[in-house]
């Protein structure tokens, strides 16, 4: 009864994974595969019957092959990769040490501290990107206080451009960070700072040796919450970003409703996964190696 009990419980997230992720991930590589057509749906089927009588498969690479030649797809992959990684360096560098802080600050003040972190999460993800909006372009808040202080005599031009979307994936996505970089903050052994301050360590030398090594799979874990996600962004970008800035998520998106051309959507669709794939092998391989040495 317990093994039966045991395999249901286990059962349940598979059959829950294959239906929502696995089926329709094969379905999106099937439809890479194929060619597209004026039509519904927008393109070919691989099995396809003859007027004869025979079944044939017809596997089209051709959608690969352009995304490997065409520069264009090529650059919108190079751009989100640079967007990706240079919007999780700045949450690394904001959420390092506000994570560290919330992590030293007393028992008593650090749930509402996570509150306030979590607190943009109560109010819409898009209503949050369209207030960036009113902050950042050139009768904004932002410039009009820079230019109340004296800091600059005209308005800076940071809306639609690739500023304004890393400044949107660093405010939407640093929670993402904090969140699991804190968890792993606030349960490091206190005991191994108290003896490096009696070996002579101090402050600084102590975060160098002790918490920073220590925190090291929070980093991780927290800056592959924040660069999977930013990597097929789509919302950022084109609501801050301008026609310069180019990202898979926005190059599926025209491929899929105003190009029509379903079966490249998929192809850039598989593309993307693979490159999301590399950084969560890496981390994995990260975690096994972390948990070998410790034993």
């Amino acid at each position: 009864m317990n093994k039966r009990l045991s395999g249901l419980i286990a059962g349940i997230p598979t059959f829950w994974l294959v239906v929502l992720f696995v089926l329709p991930l094969l379905f999106v590589l099937k439809m890479s595969l194929t060619e597209a057509r004026l039509g519904l749906p927008p393109y070919h089927d691989l099995i396809r019957e003859m007027e004869d009588g025979l079944i044939t498969i017809k596997i089209n690479f051709g959608n690969y092959v352009i995304l490997a030649q065409d520069s264009l797809y090529l650059s919108a992959l190079w751009g989100s990769l640079k967007i990706a990684t240079v919007s999780t360096l700045l949450c690394i560098l904001i959420g390092y040490p506000m994570a560290y802080a919330i992590a030293n600050s007393p028992k008593h003040l650090q749930t509402p501290l996570l509150m306030l972190v979590i607190l943009p999460f109560w109010t819409s993800f898009l209503i949050r990107v369209y207030a960036w909006i009113g902050i950042l372009k050139s009768n904004g808040l932002l410039n009009n206080f820079l230019m109340w202080c004296g800091v600059i005599d005209e308005p800076l031009q940071i809306l639609h451009t690739v500023w304004a979307v890393y400044i949107g994936d660093a405010y939407s996505y640093l929670p993402f960070f904090i969140l699991p970089l804190y968890a792993t903050l606030v349960k490091l052994d206190r005991g191994l700072l108290e003896a490096a301050a009696d070996l002579g360590a101090r402050p600084v030398m102590q975060f160098l040796t002790v918490t920073l090594p220590q925190s090291i799979p929070g980093v991780v874990a927290g800056s592959m919450l924040v660069f999977i996600p930013v990597m097929g962004e789509f919302v950022i970008p084109d609501l801050l970003g301008g026609p310069d800035v180019l990202m898979l998520g926005k190059m599926m998106w025209i491929e899929f409703f105003n190009n029509k051309d379903w079966p490249l959507a998929s192809a850039l669709t598989v593309v993307l996964l693979v490159a999301l794939i590399i950084p969560f092998v890496l981390m994995q391989n990260y975690e096994q190696q972390d948990s070998k040495d410790k034993a």
